[in-house]
């Protein structure tokens, strides 16, 4: 059983930038693949970025590929996602999921673990 707990959203101008952390419990946080997805009003949870069990192999979408950054510390049990040149259009509540599988996953329905979610708005 594995618990995430999001933090680091806010409201920012467009441009600026946010730090989300994800903070899991367990004993065996290794051994998860680990996602930031989005979901914004009226649409689809959609994956951002995620990284493999070690966080040499990663993934993002097109629309934030240069802009952010996704890493894991497997000995502080966390993983962060750096927004860069925040666009209006990442407007969304923020999700941390774990899977169990080890390798990069790339739709919700991979992932075995969810936290609460944190806003992030992006003012034009």
């Amino acid at each position: 059983q594995v618990q995430l707990v999001e933090s680091g959203g806010g409201l920012v101008q467009a441009g600026g930038s946010l730090r989300l952390s994800c903070a899991a419990s367990g004993r065996t946080f290794s051994n998860y693949a680990m996602g930031w997805f989005r979901q914004a009003p009226g649409k689809e949870r959609e994956i951002v970025a995620a990284l493999n069990w070690s966080g040499r192999s990663t993934y993002y979408a097109d629309s934030v590929k240069g802009r952010f950054t996704i890493s894991r510390d497997n000995a502080k049990n966390t993983v962060a996602l750096q927004m860069n040149s925040l666009k209006p259009e990442d407007t969304a509540v923020y999700y941390c999921a774990a899977t169990r599988t080890m390798a990069v996953q790339f739709t919700p329905r991979a992932y075995d673990y969810w936290g609460q979610g944190t806003q992030v708005t992006v003012s034009s």
